[in-house]
């Protein structure tokens, strides 16, 4: 019996931010692609980050080498420059300077957002600290990886970011944020076309990361126990949904074609036909349409 090559065998990734949630779920089906895939965070088995959530860099490392890829956790965080540059410098000396895939996860601004109040009410430095984490370090991480993947002339960037629509996102800071992260796909797509180097903004639907699972207190094996709390989690995806996603974007040869645009999972299973775990294909834009329409208006054209 022949067995199929994986398609993303030999290739090299960093996704920053990928400790858990999406990050995590793109790390780790990267790595069931075949990729060796550098994991970063704050999040460590030496030390935790102030979210004081239990998982770790380590934990999604495993979890890429169980997949079939390899996994290796640097602690890293990625407000400062300098920790950044020596985790790319490791890259590049690992791997004979070679980076094919760049995923911008940091986020970490959910304790951060104040869903209650406009601008002129919520705590400034807060707001400003949200943006710092959830847009700076995505330039920061940028700033140093793209060279390697310049320097071959290919590669693709991952921005990841919640919702591929201009609609307001119900919190001036988080809007401002997200949006932000498709611009940096954009910006960066302009600047590295000519370089051979594609950039896209990606994001997942109702995404049943750790923490909302956590929130509605079920877990992944019970999770449809939630949907009588709200039945819109009926139509949620796990991270692996979007990692998919992901993979099979670095996997196209042709995905030139689609950088510098906002896309997301439930655009992309059409194209490329993954599933999630349970061999559904969620459609969070589908279900909006279908039943959130009328309350908050449409969701939008893409980006």
């Amino acid at each position: 019996m022949t067995v199929e090559k994986r398609p993303l065998s030999g290739a090299v990734a960093l996704v920053a931010g990928g400790t858990r949630g999406g990050g995590r779920g793109i790390a780790v089906q990267l790595g069931a692609a075949g990729a060796t895939v550098y994991v970063t965070g704050r999040s460590s088995g030496s030390a935790s980050s102030d979210l004081g959530r239990p998982e770790t860099i380590e934990d999604t490392a495993a979890q890429v080498t169980a997949a079939g890829g390899t996994g290796i956790a640097v602690r890293t965080d990625h407000s400062r420059p300098d920790e950044v540059r020596a985790l790319v410098d490791r890259i590049a000396a690992d791997q004979d300077g070679r980076l094919d895939v760049l995923v911008n996860s940091v986020w970490g601004g959910d304790p951060l957002t104040d869903w209650e109040h406009p601008l002129w009410e919520q705590d400034l430095d807060t707001g400003l600290r949200l943006l710092r984490q959830a847009v700076e370090t995505h330039v920061i991480t940028s700033r140093f990886a793209l060279p390697l993947m310049v320097a071959r002339a290919r590669g693709l960037v991952v921005e990841v970011t919640d919702g591929n629509t201009a609609r307001y996102r119900g919190s001036f800071f988080y809007d401002l944020a997200k949006s932000a992260v498709i611009r940096l796909a954009f910006a960066q797509a302009a600047e590295l076309k000519p370089q051979g180097v594609a950039a896209v903004a990606v994001s997942p639907g109702f995404l049943r990361s750790e923490a909302v699972l956590d929130h509605f207190g079920v877990t992944e094996e019970n999770w449809r126990d939630a949907i009588a709390k709200d039945p819109h989690f009926a139509y949620s995806e796990t991270p692996a949904y979007v990692g998919r996603a992901v993979a099979a974007l670095a996997a196209d040869p042709g995905v030139m074609a689609k950088t510098g645009r906002a896309l997301a999972t439930w655009g992309l299973y059409k194209e490329y036909g993954f599933t999630d775990v349970d061999g559904t294909q969620p459609d969070f834009a589908a279900h909006w349409a279908d039943a959130l329409v009328d309350e908050y208006g449409p969701l939008g054209d893409p980006l």
